[in-house]
């Protein structure tokens, strides 16, 4: 597997007009939320609490970070491939902001996903409710845009509940304990460095093996060390040279490993076949009935592939659906139909299983 990643010690603005056009398959972004804080934040018992603080969440007025935000978003719609996703993360100071400017841009929407954190920190004065989730958006290209989604991958990341349909909301604890980026004096590099899980499942479920993961603003280079894992290549972009320099020791220690989540094997189809090859093959004989699991009703298969039932030729998937009496008139007839084999009935979706193995052998 090549290695093309790179990071980057630059401003976002100025180092991704240099990149050439859709050459990305996917962008996290963790844009500044421009939290507007002030003050000194203290603890119940009177610490100071290291709050987001720091010199790039800056900005004076809306407009100017209205104007940021289109900046950087032009620039990824530039970068990302017609296939490629976006996805982008803020709070409720800068997300709203965030979605409009998408939007305007022609940036299509797919889905908006809570984060929610299972250790959140505490709104220490008690004078609003605990901030307790972040949100990401989901994007495209446009309306359109083929893009990669391991759906079957996702459900076999899910654990609430286990192996069901990923929702919108993911809980993840927040960055913390060894897995938190320390600085020479053992406090926390970066205010808002995001858990390594969060991006592993993002990249795991929106992009494949060998594809490039772009981070505007890389910090700690989380997103990095995920694709790096995952085995997909990565361009980090980050302006802070202290960031950049931890970032870059945390790349060099991190090795992919090959899996089934990092290969999406869960998602891989499998080989198509037909019931008129599976006659040629043997596995069928023309003639031959075809009973539904109770063995009361059946249909004759035909040497074409199709199924002659109650006086019409019909295919299997229609004639599944007209046999058991369903509302729906198309059913996957591999699902439905059974075969005599000794003294038994057995699935037709068995015996193209048993195909399958002997083709690819």
């Amino acid at each position: 597997m090549s290695d093309n990643s790179t990071i980057i010690n630059g401003d976002s603005l100025i180092e991704m007009p240099k990149l050439p056009a859709e050459s990305i398959d996917l962008i996290f972004a963790d844009p500044p939320y421009w939290m507007r804080t002030e003050g000194v934040l203290h603890r119940v018992e009177g610490t100071e609490f290291q709050g987001c603080n720091d010199s790039w969440d800056k900005f004076n007025t809306l407009d100017d970070y209205e104007s940021f935000t289109l900046q950087w978003l032009r620039e990824c719609r530039r970068l990302l491939k017609p296939s490629g996703s976006l996805w982008v993360i803020g709070s409720m100071q800068c997300v709203y902001t965030i979605g409009s400017a998408m939007q305007h841009l022609g940036y299509w929407l797919i889905n908006d996903i809570i984060w929610q954190k299972s250790n959140p920190t505490p709104n220490f004065m008690g004078t609003r409710l605990n901030n307790s989730h972040e949100t990401l958006i989901w994007a495209v290209k446009d309306r359109r845009a083929k893009f990669t989604f391991h759906y079957k991958t996702a459900k076999a990341l899910n654990h609430e509940p286990p192996g069901k349909q990923m929702g919108s909301v993911w809980k993840f604890p927040v960055c913390s304990g060894s897995e938190r980026l320390k600085d020479s004096n053992g406090r926390k590099l970066h205010t808002t460095q995001k858990p390594l899980a969060l991006l592993e499942r993002i990249i795991a479920i929106s992009s494949n093996i060998g594809d490039t993961v772009l981070d505007p603003f890389a910090g700690t280079m989380t997103t990095g060390a995920a694709a790096k894992k995952l085995g997909r290549n990565y361009v980090m972009i980050e302006r802070d040279e202290n960031y950049y320099a931890y970032g870059e020791k945390r790349l060099d220690e991190i090795s992919f490993a090959d899996t089934e989540i990092a290969r999406a094997d869960f998602d891989v189809k499998p080989v198509k076949v037909s019931i008129t090859e599976m006659i040629e093959a043997g596995f069928f004989v023309t003639g031959e009935k075809f009973y539904l699991k109770d063995g009361h009703e059946y249909a004759k298969l035909q040497s074409n592939g199709k199924l002659l039932y109650q006086g019409e030729i019909l295919d299997i998937h229609t004639c599944a659906a007209l046999a058991k009496n369903l509302k729906a008139k198309r059913v996957n007839g591999f699902d439905y139909w059974h075969v005599m084999r000794g003294n038994g009935l057995v699935s037709i979706k068995i015996i193209r299983e048993n195909y399958r193995t002997k083709k690819e052998e």
